[in-house]
Parts: structure tokens; sequence; C-alpha cells
């Protein structure tokens, strides 16, 4: 089976590729690089440049390739951003992904694997957030991954188009091998953050609030590495090959860790002391978010095997190559 990963050259999309063409996939990888890098497009895989804004491109994709099923990673993802400018995130992620899904529909493939988030919940009522629980997003970014699901609903509905939502908590780490990680510019994610002020490239990490109602009173976030992340996806390719039906899951480790946590994780790791600043609060951030994970352990059979050490090695080793 071919399969097109869209955002294939971005952080997550890269080692995706990776992964599948390992699982003996073939793989297609479709990115406009604006938030992706060159060095991260895998050699073993086709590759086309192009924007989903424009149709005719994401079309000719579909026309020049026989695609079996697709991975669709490619959004812009800064919550504070999209706060500050949430027109640039309805017309990119929303629109774009409508491009995709109606090239999809004219070419016949009814496979779909999706990039949700965890910011779908927004501030939630309890935690671990199950599936089922309210969704409330407390950003525009939120709101598209939001659409999106419930556009791939009615698709399904109206279009016997197939769908896997997955629902990141954090996504952190590297590839083990060291070959594919995070390169995003400008870098918003809290793990490199830190390590890149170990790295001596800042000046000090920031603590953004430190007056929520956790054990610290700083955000407590779940943490998955980006290989369990992506064992996930493939999981979830199987699913949808075998089952024919479409589904939504939650990933996340299953605990939560404050941002004073990671700080002195990534400290403990990488034997280096740095300064950390303590600052206002960022609009659009929840207290507290913590994914319960059961339904897909049940239904996929999936399970993170990896914990918060393994995060920061791998994170620590790539970033120190960079």
């Amino acid at each position: 089976m071919k399969i097109l990963v869209v955002g294939g050259a971005g952080y997550i999309g890269s080692i995706a590729v990776k992964n599948l063409i390992r699982q003996n996939y073939e793989v297609v990888i479709f990115d406009n690089l604006s938030t992706g890098n060159e060095c991260l497009i895998n050699k073993d895989a086709k590759f086309f440049r192009g924007d989903l804004l424009d149709f005719n491109e994401i079309s000719q994709v579909f026309k020049n390739e026989k695609i079996g099923a697709v991975m669709h990673f490619a959004a812009f993802s800064q919550v504070g951003e999209s706060v500050k400018n949430p027109q640039k995130y309805f017309i990119n992620n929303i629109s774009g992904s409508l491009n995709l899904f109606k090239a999809v529909l004219e070419n016949d493939v009814k496979k779909i694997i999706f990039s949700s988030s965890a910011s779908i919940f927004g501030e939630p009522k309890t935690v671990p957030i199950i599936e089922e629980a309210e969704k409330n997003p407390t950003s525009p970014y939120g709101t598209t991954k939001l659409m999106i699901e419930n556009i791939l609903s009615d698709y399904d509905k109206a279009y016997g188009l197939k769908s896997v939502c997955l629902r990141y908590f954090n996504a952190a780490g590297a590839d083990s091998e060291g070959k594919f990680g995070e390169m995003h510019d400008p870098e918003t994610h809290l793990i490199p953050l830190v390590l890149k002020t170990a790295k001596g490239e800042r000046d000090a990490i920031k603590i953004f609030g430190t007056d929520y109602k956790t054990k610290d009173g700083t955000c407590i976030r779940d943490y998955i590495h980006v290989e369990d992340l992506i064992s996930a996806h493939i999981s979830a390719l199987d699913f949808l090959n075998k089952e024919n039906k479409s589904e939504k899951f939650n990933l996340g480790s299953e605990k939560g860790y404050s941002v004073r946590e990671i700080i002195e994780k990534c400290k403990k790791i990488t034997g280096i002391n740095f300064k950390v600043e303590e600052t206002e609060r960022r609009a659009g951030d929840p207290a507290k978010l913590i994914a319960s994970s059961e339904k897909i352990k049940k239904k996929l059979g999936w399970k993170p095997t990896k914990n918060l050490d393994n995060i920061v090695k791998d994170a620590w080793k790539w970033e120190k190559k960079m």
C-alpha cells in the first residue's frame, strides 16, 4: 500500500515516514516546507513540494500516485500565535484540510489518519481525560482541530470516508537513532526550549504562570515519546485496513508532569544548571491535561513503551547534534 504523508517533512511526519518505510509501505511526502525542513525529507520516499491551500497541487499528487491511505500532519500549531492571529489558523488548517479531503474523495481514497490534539478539550472538568469528555477549546488552534474532527465525522456519514483521529497530548523526544527530531522556527515546545537553554542558546527558560491550581503552581502536561506516537499511527492504519470504520482516540502516557518537573528532569539528564525565569500566564493554556489512553489500548492493543527519561535523553542527543 502507498501512503501519502501530508506534512512529512516536519517533526512528527518525518518520523512517521521513516517508520512506515520500515514497515514496508511505499511513502509519498507532500509538504510546503513552511514549517517542515528539507533535511528531514526521507530519501527513500517520493517528495512533492506543494501547499494544501492550492487544490491543484494536492490533486496532482493523487493523479500521479496510486494512494491507498493518507496521514495528515500538516497544520499551523502554535497555540499562542493562534490566539493573536486566528484568521491565519482558520484559513490554513481548515481550508487546507478541506482541499485534501476533496482530493481524497475525487480519487476514491477511503482511509485517513488525522493528527488531532488534546487542545480540543480546553480546560477539562476531570482528569484523566476520556474521549467522550466535553470539548471546549480555549484557542483557535484547538478549535480548528475540533472542526476538522467534526468534518471527518460528517464525511464518513455522507461519503464513507473512514478516519482515525489521534488526539495528541504532548509529543516529545526524537528519533532514537538521532536522524529526525524537532526543528521548529520559532521553537515553542517546552522540552526543546529547556534543552536549548541548557545548551547555552538561550539566556533563560521562562515559566509562563506559577499560580495554576496544580501541585507546584505550573501547568501539568502528559508527554508521549514521538516514536510511541508513530506506533499508534501504524496501529491505526492496521485498524482501518482490517475494520474499515472510523474512530477517535486520545494518545498520551497517562502521566502528568509540571513545567517545574520538566525543567528539573532536563537539568538532571544534561548535568547542566541554567537560569529559570517566572512570568505571567499565556492565553489559551489550560492548567492540567492528562490523557486516558484506555480506549486505544483496548481497541488497538497499543501502549507507550518509553518514559520521560527516554524522551529527554533522545531529545538531548538530537539537540546536541544541531
